[in-house]
C-alpha cells in the first residue's frame, strides 16, 4: 500500500477495530501501520537501524498471516483488515 493509502485506511473504523488490542487501546497492527507510513515517507539514507528492524518484523508478520488465509470471501474479513493495518492488502 502507498503511504497515503495506508494512512487513509488507518483512519477508518474497520482499521481501528482489527487486530489485538491491549487494555482497550490501539492495536499492535494499527500502531505498526502508523510507523510504516512514517518509514515509507523517510528518505532511504535517513532510515535508522530500528526502522529496518521494524520492516523485517512487518515482512515476517505478513508472511505468517498470509499462510493463514481463511476460506471463502475475505473482502470484509478481520484477517484482511489486520493485514492492511500492516501495509499489505491481499486483494491487490
Amino acid at each position: 500500500m502507498t503511504p497515503s493509502a495506508l494512512q487513509e485506511w488507518l483512519a477508518t473504523e474497520e482499521s481501528q477495530a482489527a487486530g489485538q488490542h491491549t487494555d482497550g487501546g490501539e492495536s499492535t497492527g494499527h500502531a505498526s501501520g502508523r510507523r510504516i507510513v512514517s518509514i515509507l515517507r523517510t528518505k532511504e539514507g535517513e532510515l535508522s537501524q530500528t526502522d529496518y528492524e521494524h520492516m523485517r518484523k512487518v515482512v515476517g508478520y505478513i508472511r505468517r498471516h498470509l499462510a493463514q488465509r481463511p476460506s471463502g470471501d475475505v473482502h470484509g474479513s478481520r484477517w484482511r483488515h489486520s493485514l492492511m493495518n500492516w501495509g499489505h492488502d491481499p486483494l491487490k
